[in-house]
Parts: C-alpha cells; structure tokens; sequence
C-alpha cells in the first residue's frame, strides 16, 4: 500500500502483513483508493478535500484519512478500537510525518461519545463487511455531533447502502466486490 497522490505520493504505508485474524484489517486497495478519489476529485463534488476536516471511522491503517490529507485535507481524526489498527495508524502517521494534523481516537465507531469540537466536512465510513455496523456508526457520530451539516460521506460496503434518515444519496460505484456510496448530509440537520 501506498499513497497514491499530493504531498505524500509514493510513501509505502506500513504493511498489514498477516495480521491478526481478530482485527478484521481489510484495506482499501490502492486501486480502490484511487479511483475512489478520482470520483472526490473529479469535478461532482465540487473538491471537498481542500481544506476538509476529515473522520476516517473504522480507519484500519488509516489510508483513506491519509490519502486526503495528502491531497490537501487541513486535518484528519481517525476511529478505530483495534490494537493492531491502532499501530498501524501511529506507524503510518510517522511514515507521512503528519502527526501534527492527525488525532486518533481509540474508540469503537458505533459507540462514540460527545464530539466537543466542530463537525467533520468528510467522512470516510469503512466497517467490517455485512454487519450492519456502518449504520450504527453513522447514527452513532451524527447524535454526538461528530458529522457537519453538509459533509460528505464516503461509505464502503459489500453491497449499495440506503441514505439513512437525514442523507441523501450522490452517487453509488462498484470496484470488484466493494461498493461506494456517497451521501450527504443534511445541511439543514442539527441533531
């Protein structure tokens, strides 16, 4: 894995390896990934990575959040509760030297707290596969005031997801056995 674009373009990310079976680790393809941000950057989103602030939930290695911030995101926090994702995060931000816009919030997504600061402009949503857990978190991250008015989400599935109450669907892809659908938030939504 690698960076595909900006400021970073080309720095290897820290490899997954074998892993541990338990963390559920599935990144995002580097193939996915760019065509991902080839869909961001292409014109219908009106680039909403420049200056973004970004929430990568369920980040695993965080190779989206970085992704945006090295393609001009002013800040990422990433979320995820694993041990294993936890350290591949912290190496990844030391390989990118981005310690300074990164936070990682060791926390599992569908259980998030009250978010104190503002509301994130792009949302990346990457849970484990089939398990109704995108949803959860997605819920999860608008009550507690972690998702702007207005953001971007950008959601990986085995399947197309539904806009949940409070969403409306952009747009849907399909890159092998991943679906993307992209959502947006309600600007008028202030729960």
């Amino acid at each position: 894995m690698r960076i595909i674009a900006g400021q970073f373009r080309g720095t290897a990310l820290a490899s997954v390896g074998k892993g541990d079976a338990g963390a559920h680790l599935r990144p995002t393809t580097d193939r996915v990934r760019e065509s991902l941000f080839n869909v961001l950057m292409g014109g219908k989103f009106s680039d909403p990575i420049s200056g973004a602030r970004v929430l990568d939930l369920f980040a695993g290695t965080g190779a989206l959040g970085l992704e945006a911030l090295s393609r001009g995101a002013s800040e990422v926090c990433f979320v995820d509760d694993g041990r294993k994702a936890g350290s591949l995060i912290r190496e990844n931000i030391r390989l990118t030297r981005s310690k300074a816009s990164t936070r990682l919030v060791m926390r599992d997504a569908t259980r998030l707290p009250v978010w104190d600061g503002a509301g994130f402009d792009l949302v990346f949503l990457d849970p484990p596969y089939g398990k109704g857990m995108g949803e959860r978190a997605l819920a999860t991250a608008v009550a507690g005031r972690w998702i702007a008015p207005g953001a971007l989400i950008v959601w990986e599935e085995n399947a197309p997801q539904l806009a949940p109450e409070g969403f409306a669907l952009l747009d849907q892809r399909k890159y092998g056995d991943t679906h993307v659908t992209f959502l947006e938030r309600d600007a008028n939504d202030c729960r």
